[in-house]
């Protein structure tokens, strides 16, 4: 994987970003990117540590999703709040990630989060969809470490 700096173009972040929003329109759930060039502990303790430094275990209904990418330990973790794992099928987040490593592997990094995102708000929506006067309660930019 390239570095953090060069994982995704400009116009490639904001594609990322515009997916984000466009899978949040029809959702009440909070998706979030964040990237950073290297994960300084296991991978699910540093998602959990970022889920909580970017506050998305402080959405209403527990139904955030994190997806967070290592560059030069050429690792990702995708990990959702309380609300959304309590009622996606146990293997959905691995399904998920299979679909991203796929494009991972041919370094498309753009179609990774692209797809992972898309999946994730499917999701997202089936279970909470976008409630009336539903807010966006966090930022949809790409985040770094």
């Amino acid at each position: 994987m390239p570095k953090p700096e060069n994982f995704l173009s400009e116009a490639e972040e904001l594609e990322v970003v515009d997916a984000i929003r466009k899978a949040e329109m029809a959702t009440s759930g909070e998706i979030r990117v964040h990237i950073e060039r290297h994960c300084p502990t296991d991978l699910v303790t540093r998602s959990a540590e970022v889920f909580h430094m970017l506050k998305m275990d402080e959405t209403a209904l527990a139904n955030g999703v994190l997806i967070y990418v290592a560059v030069d330990d050429h690792r990702f973790y995708i990990c959702g709040d309380k609300g959304i794992n309590d009622v996606v099928s146990p293997d959905f987040w691995d399904c998920t990630k299979d679909v991203m490593v796929m494009h991972f592997k041919n370094h498309d990094f753009k179609r990774g989060l692209l797809e992972g995102i898309q999946r994730a708000g499917e999701q997202l929506q089936k279970y909470f969809p976008r409630l009336e006067g539903d807010k966006n309660e966090l930022p949809n930019e790409i985040s770094n470490g």
